[in-house]
């Protein structure tokens, strides 16, 4: 047999051995996604775990090895650095939480596995031995890996090594890193919230630094970021978008570093109160009677309770559970939950409503299969006083967004069409955001990335491109994603 490669991950590798990592990586995570929803004799099931196989030989024959590797906040693939991308990010923080729940710092491969033996691997993987600490649980796995008879795979421990030096990243990989970074340690929160742990806020001040970090030096590419999408993941990956939408308004408001570092850690646990509505509820399809709504609306005050539950050394985060109760309250009282006497709302919770708002309007979730156009939602904030707004932070959030906000489809007056990249850093040219195009005047999908300003004018003093209205990407099959990760 060949043993699984021991040496430690160096770099991120040729671009084949990206290419392979990558298909590795995503036909690990479909994989376990098809395991955990169907039986093994579903063809769903064979079909993921047949590529999965295919990936993981193609790795071995490249490399003469094929190892999987936490090491810090990143993925190895033998001692390729896994770079993230749109079609990976989700499989990289899916794994990554997978590997550290499960007590693991990765997955050696001997040979050639049967496909019976990646089912038991990928079903022990989903139901790690909770009841055992941390540092116990491989040895757990490695003995079920024993008794059901699945000698291919070695599982490695977790790496003491150090996250890979920040400064060896490119501005907009880091922003990716930030991001995985982030949905990884809100999945963490929620589930363990979720299954009765506690666990502590060390990891989650962590990744709301790093958040507030990025704003600070480069907030476009995590603006941009909010534009990514995963149907499976919604809640985490809502969480991370309304944490780097507040900050970003926290920021236009004028707050201190110090207080961006509160609002941050108040928007990415506003929503922990969902760990405590059943998952049958969040993931119903089509929409909510009134019993639902009913129960739903539970996850406010839950999440003052669930925060109370978490091991903080003594020092309450109060300003995240005045957030959490308060941000569907609405400025006139008429949200929920019901109050008895009047109140008068948090900042911060005037602050997470914008952004809980617009990234809730502009998703597709299980019960809204369309959802608006960013544009769209924007104008509704501004001139729907019923949605109960602080309309002083719409007007910031408008001017930190522009009127198209980041990953809005335009048409422009030269039949282009164009996707919105970034605000214009001209606050009087709220209209003229920084675009690419998309297509010519004809239709023909066009290739190049140079970001154009629509303040630019051309030779008569005209304006050179104006936009002329917003258009729907599923119309043109575009995934808005693909141009900001």
């Amino acid at each position: 047999m060949t043993a699984p490669t021991q040496s430690p991950p160096s770099g991120v590798g040729d671009p084949s051995g990206q290419k392979a990592a990558r298909s590795f990586v995503v036909a690990m995570n479909s994989a376990i996604r098809a395991v955990r929803l169907y039986p093994v004799e579903n063809a769903a099931v064979q079909k993921a775990i047949a590529e999965l196989g295919s990936s993981a030989e193609r790795v071995r024959e490249g490399e003469g090895s094929c190892a999987l590797r936490r090491v810090g906040d990143f993925l190895f693939v033998n001692d390729t650095r896994l770079r993230l991308t749109f079609d990976n990010y989700a499989a990289v923080a899916s794994l990554l939480g997978m590997f550290r729940e499960a007590g693991i710092g990765g997955i050696g491969l001997f040979d050639k596995p049967l496909p019976r033996a990646w089912v038991v691997l990928l079903s022990f993987l989903q139901s790690p031995p909770l009841e055992y600490p941390e540092e116990e649980r491989l040895a757990q796995l490695s003995a079920r890996l024993e008794t059901a008879q699945v000698h291919d795979f070695e599982l490695f421990p977790a790496s003491d090594e150090q996250d890979e030096p920040e400064s060896d990243l490119d501005s907009k990989e880091k922003a990716r890193q930030t991001y995985v970074r982030s949905l990884d340690v809100t999945r963490e929160v929620i589930t363990s919230a979720r299954l009765g742990r506690s666990p502590g806020l060390k990891r989650v001040k962590r990744a709301v630094q790093g958040i507030v970090d990025s704003i600070l030096t480069d907030s476009a590419s995590m603006m941009g970021l909010t534009t990514l999408r995963d149907f499976d993941e919604y809640t985490f990956v809502h969480s991370v978008n309304v944490c780097i939408l507040a900050v970003a308004l926290g920021r236009r408001l004028g707050l201190s570093k110090i207080q961006l570092l509160d609002l941050g850690l108040a928007a990415l646990l506003h929503d922990i109160g969902k760990s405590r509505i059943p998952l049958e509820l969040l993931n119903k399809r089509g929409q909510l009677d009134s019993d639902d709504r009913l129960i739903l609306q539970q996850h406010t005050w839950q999440g003052v309770l669930a925060m109370f539950a978490l091991p903080t050394g003594g020092v309450r985060p109060w300003r995240s559970m005045t957030a959490a109760y308060e941000h569907h309250m609405r400025t006139d009282l008429s949200g929920y939950p019901k109050v008895s006497r009047p109140r008068k709302l948090s900042l911060f919770s005037k602050v997470i409503a914008v952004a809980d708002g617009f990234d809730a309007a502009t998703t597709t979730r299980v019960y809204q299969d369309s959802p608006w156009t960013p544009a769209d939602v924007v104008r509704g904030m501004r001139d729907n006083p019923r949605l109960g707004l602080d309309p002083v932070v719409v007007k910031a959030f408008i001017n930190l967004t522009g009127i198209y906000p980041v990953g809005t489809v335009v048409v422009l007056d030269t039949f282009e069409l164009a996707i919105v990249l970034a605000s214009n850093p001209d606050e009087t040219a709220l209209s003229r955001p920084i675009i690419r195009i998309l297509m010519d005047d004809r239709g023909n999908l066009l290739d190049d990335a140079t970001p154009l300003d629509l303040t630019v004018r051309a030779a008569n003093g005209q304006f050179a491109r104006t936009i002329i209205r917003t258009e729907d990407p599923q119309r043109y099959g575009i995934n808005i994603g693909d141009y900001f990760a």
